[in-house]
């Protein structure tokens, strides 16, 4: 089976909710594949952060696909709106929906992609009844809900597991991880399976997010940045 090719996806929880479209700009033109957007509702995760409207003016501004990242409980009542709102991939819990298979129709019935994400404490097993219906899956690789947090060790074994498991299937669908995800941890995450690496903090958290964007793909793909 080919490798996937690489892609970065710098997470908006970290950038300066001022300037968006100025930090938004700045790792697209180092080569973001995608741009993350984390949605809390402050129930589902201790924390809240953007809705609808705001993923709305994004898509205005954004080149890159937008990937939306549903951290609230209750999803399939939101997820058309964040659709019609622009998103290009959908990603819900497999702890906050009780139905998770509709939920993955429901995403691809506006012809997007949907993935299931699974937190630190959650079993890969929670995937296997849908793994053949998955466009990605989404390893979370700190406990959701801030940005900033340290990388949790045994997610790498769990990426190893999800790829197992898809592959099982017949699936090439790439692994997404989120949490952590920094310059000492991405070639790591990649020799295990990833393939899209949620980065926040370690972009969006330094004074040039141009450069720690570019450092961070070179890291990735096992470059030295001299």
């Amino acid at each position: 089976m080919t490798s996937p090719r690489i892609q970065i996806a710098p997470s908006i929880l970290s950038a300066d909710f001022a300037h968006l479209s100025r930090d938004i700009a700045a790792v697209e033109r180092a080569g973001a594949d995608l741009i993350h957007i984390d949605v809390m509702d402050g129930h589902f995760v201790p924390n809240i952060t953007i809705g609808v409207p705001v993923v709305r003016s994004i898509k205005t501004v954004a080149h890159c696909p937008l990937d939306v990242h549903l951290m609230i409980a209750e999803p399939d009542r939101y997820v058309d709106d964040f659709a019609k709102a622009g998103a290009n991939m959908i990603s819900v819990h497999v702890e906050a929906t009780p139905h998770l298979h509709r939920t993955i129709a429901q995403i691809k019935s506006h012809g997007i992609k949907a993935g299931a994400v699974i937190n630190p404490s959650t079993s890969v097993t929670a995937l296997d009844d849908v793994a053949a219906d998955l466009d990605f899956v989404l390893v979370m690789s700190v406990n959701p809900g801030f940005s900033g947090q340290a990388f949790i060790r045994h997610s790498l074994d769990k990426v190893r597991r999800v790829r197992q498991m898809l592959e099982r299937v017949g699936s090439s669908a790439p692994i997404e991880i989120d949490g952590g995800i920094d310059q000492t941890t991405a070639a790591e995450v990649v020799a295990a399976g990833a393939s899209i690496l949620v980065a926040g903090h370690a972009i969006f958290g330094t004074p040039d997010a141009e450069a720690a964007m570019r450092a961070l793909r070179a890291a990735a793909v096992g470059v030295a940045i001299p």
